[in-house]
């Protein structure tokens, strides 16, 4: 990481930090409440943490390219993911600690005799549990990706606005024109967060749609979609970086999916991504039409040898994780780059290997080779390498000044963990190892 990326990195941690505990301060300011005991007034500050952290998600989510480009937006996301655990944490155990050190609030679980301020708050805490469990339990309950969205997106509204409801009805540490300002403020710039990724953003990609023109079938059950901007100049991006594609949809819709570039970066007058057939959206990929109108968010990610430049490269994927590969490949050829490439790719069988005709041209064109290895049944006669890439199939293959390369490793979660400990093993830095994940639900 750049030295300008680590900065505006830490910058960014450093706001969300004091944006998380600005209420325990401004709690402490005038006209401060009477003391009602440790854990009750411990229980209070819990509860304005977490909902401030519950809040913050809307930017966390936003896919705002100046808050997650010195991270990358899986990274960005999978703090999303953890932290909104923590949060429900800290709003679950200011319910359990408030009814534990005072038992006599147990009556206002009561709702016919609750006021209304306590049952928006239970009300609260419930709308959470459902974001929360259905977020990680969304496979075992059945719920496809667009009907996930479609909960996860609405209820944490609904969640966060019976949640504020609560603290204004309880009036316990909102009084006062610093604590009432603090709470306002953070309100309005969810509210704002919200209207610009959920009203603006698609208003934006709506004035820049793009046509489908081509759909291509590739091996491995893959589909290369060719797609032209309509009435502009197109989106710039670089290799090895993926975008949002809403297909024969408004950009209003929740159908929406993230894909990666294929093709060459310096080709902006079309793109192409490439899809495989995975998911119940992707399993129907090579119906969608010629001429189908498709609208873009992005572009996104920090896969990109643009951003980390080395004097070589070493590329290990999987399966459909050659895709951002193949787009950097091409891009490097375009550029007429001739700094050394090894790519390691691997999949299962070798009829499944996607753009295999196409790496054979680009070794030709580039300082490039490739090492395919075969997981599952090989043809006759096969000589090369087969098994899960392990430290010792990747030591046969480096070259001597190994250690001035940058590694890219792109493919499921699983292997790309195995990869980083094999590397590892080797005796690499993982400062040198670049990796990005597609796993955002």
């Amino acid at each position: 990481m750049s030295l300008r990326h680590f900065l505006r990195s830490a910058y960014l941690i450093g706001v969300y930090f004091t944006l998380t505990i600005a209420p325990l301060f401004v709690m402490l300011t005038d006209p401060t409440p009477p003391g009602r005991g440790f854990w009750r007034e411990c229980s209070i500050g819990l509860g304005f943490v977490g909902l401030s952290m519950m809040g913050l998600q809307f930017f966390l989510t936003g896919r705002f390219q100046r808050l997650t480009s010195p991270y990358g937006i899986d990274v960005v996301y999978h703090f999303h993911r953890n932290i909104s655990l923590i949060a429900f944490l800290f709003i679950f155990l200011h319910a359990v600690i408030l009814f534990i050190s005072s038992p006599e609030t147990l009556i206002l679980l009561n709702p016919v005799i609750s006021p209304w301020w306590m049952i928006v708050g239970v009300a609260g805490l419930l709308a959470f549990a459902i974001v929360i469990v259905t977020s990680l339990y969304r496979l075992k309950f059945g719920l496809c990706y667009e009907h996930w969205r479609l909960i996860h997106g609405y209820i944490s509204v609904v969640a966060v606005a019976l949640s504020v409801a609560h603290i204004i009805g309880v009036g316990y540490y909102v009084e006062g024109y610093l604590k009432r300002g603090l709470w306002i403020t953070m309100i309005t710039a969810w509210l704002l967060a919200l209207v610009y990724v959920r009203v603006m953003k698609p208003i934006i990609m709506l004035r820049r749609p793009y046509t489908i023109e081509k759909v291509k079938r590739e091996r491995g059950n893959s589909w290369t979609l060719t797609l032209r901007p309509e009435g502009h100049k197109g989106m710039n991006f670089r290799p090895g970086q993926f975008a949002w594609l809403t297909i024969g949809k408004s950009p209003f819709s929740i159908r929406e999916h993230p894909f990666s570039f294929s093709s060459s970066a310096m080709k902006t007058d079309s793109m192409q991504v490439t899809v495989k057939e995975l998911g119940d959206f992707t399993s129907r990929i090579g119906e969608v039409a010629p001429g189908t109108r498709t609208y873009i968010e992005g572009p996104y990610g920090t896969f990109t040898v643009d951003r980390h430049v080395a004097p070589g490269y070493i590329f290990i994927t999987g399966g459909v994780g050659i895709t951002p590969v193949i787009s950097i490949l091409r891009t490097m050829a375009d550029r007429n780059d001739r700094r050394p490439v090894l790519l390691f790719y691997s999949n299962k069988t070798w009829e499944g290997m996607t753009f295999r005709e196409d790496l054979d041209e680009l070794e030709k064109q580039l300082n490039l080779r490739v090492v395919y290895i075969i997981t599952g049944d090989a043809p006759e006669g096969w000589q090369g390498e087969r098994g899960r890439i392990n430290a010792e199939m990747i030591a046969r293959h480096l070259p001597a000044d190994r250690m001035r390369y940058k590694y890219f490793i792109c493919g499921p979660d699983p292997m790309q963990k195995a990869i980083k400990n094999e590397l590892g093993n080797l005796g690499l830095s993982l400062e040198n190892v670049e990796s990005e994940s597609f796993n955002f639900v």
